[in-house]
């Protein structure tokens, strides 16, 4: 890969040399060159920046992805636990509140025992059969008053464990509630990351890789996956914008036949630096792509018609004639080993990433 980026590099330099000659030697179409020109080259630099870009967050989104489901699910185990401790404590003040109440109602029988006590002892020295008659009175409106006083007390703590209840009740709602919309987030970001890896399967077609999915979306894969997908645009984008300004390129260099020996001369180290470029590609194809023996066959059929056109070049490069036929055919041979350049730059990363991935995940 960086003897790739080096040769990517040494085209763009021989580009600008071109570029210079053509200024050179036609001034009257110099705006518009320069404006074309220099827009090509600053797309072909922003892609290799892309594609750079688009490895290392590949790459950093395949070693976030697992462990941070694992943090993701500890965390929602230890925040239902302080819920429960609540709801003991509660309880608890409930049992105190009783038997205060109770004991209350001890002390006040006590005392109106007491003073029926003394009433009956001063009414005996007076007279005996009044005094039992009294006492018997006494006794009996002192057991309807402590059948009262014990209804009475009985109500309060009764309202107290209503109370008690009905604190402990929102409680209880306020944990179903937190659960329910705990649950109800989950299961959306689940739906966005599975929307997303759909998404990602159908602009990168590649055989299926089993990747472990965690109970809890993530925070830091779900930005890299949505970082991944503009990027992708934009290298959608940028290829269109290249595509375009080459056929333009290609319009303006149609009308301009009569050009020196120098511009053939760098058009065909171009062409030289193209192929070299893609005969490494078709190496790092092979390599990766080794138990495959039809794929291969194929390979080493394309590299033998590489290592012709690299002959039929290098003959050129001696012969150096100045035809306006054999300018535009080598025109068009730079435009399609561009295209077949970068398409190969795109599956040889795409090969390289589920490599990782399935080796990762096993």
């Amino acid at each position: 890969m960086l003897l790739l980026l080096i040769l990517l590099q040494l085209q763009l330099l021989l580009q600008q040399l071109l570029i210079l000659l053509l200024l050179l030697l036609l001034p009257e179409l110099q705006l518009l060159l320069l404006l074309l020109l220099l827009q090509l080259l600053l797309l072909l630099q922003l892609l290799l920046l892309l594609l750079l870009v688009l490895t290392l967050l590949l790459h950093c989104y395949c070693y976030y992805y697992y462990p941070d489901s694992a943090t993701t699910t500890t965390t929602s185990t230890t925040t239902t636990s302080p819920t429960t401790t609540t709801t003991t404590t509660s309880l608890t003040t409930t049992t105190t509140s009783t038997t205060t109440t109770t004991t209350t109602t001890t002390t006040t029988t006590t005392t109106t025992t007491t003073t029926t006590t003394a009433t009956t002892a001063a009414t005996a020295i007076a007279a005996t059969a009044a005094a039992a008659t009294a006492a018997a009175a006494t006794t009996a409106a002192a057991a309807t008053t402590t059948a009262a006083a014990a209804t009475a007390a009985a109500t309060p703590a009764a309202a107290t464990a209503a109370s008690s209840t009905a604190a402990t009740t929102p409680i209880t709602t306020t944990t179903t509630t937190a659960t329910v919309g705990s649950a109800a987030t989950a299961t959306t970001l689940l739906l966005l990351l599975l929307l997303i890896l759909l998404l990602l399967q159908l602009l990168l077609p590649l055989p299926p890789v089993p990747l472990p999915l965690p109970l809890l979306p993530v925070s830091i894969p779900l930005l890299l996956l949505l970082l991944l997908l503009l990027l992708l645009l934009l290298l959608l984008l940028l290829l269109l914008l290249l595509l375009l300004l080459v056929l333009l390129l290609l319009l303006l260099l149609l009308l301009l036949l009569l050009l020196l020996p120098l511009l053939l001369f760098l058009l065909l180290l171009l062409l030289l630096l193209l192929l070299l470029q893609l005969l490494l590609l078709l190496l790092l194809l092979l390599l990766l792509l080794l138990l495959h023996v039809l794929i291969l066959l194929l390979l080493l059929l394309l590299l033998l018609l590489l290592l012709l056109l690299l002959l039929l070049l290098l003959l050129l490069l001696l012969l150096l004639l100045l035809l306006p036929l054999l300018l535009l055919l080598l025109l068009q041979l730079l435009l399609l080993l561009q295209q077949l350049q970068l398409l190969l730059l795109l599956v040889v990363l795409q090969l390289l990433l589920h490599c990782y991935c399935y080796n990762y995940f096993s």
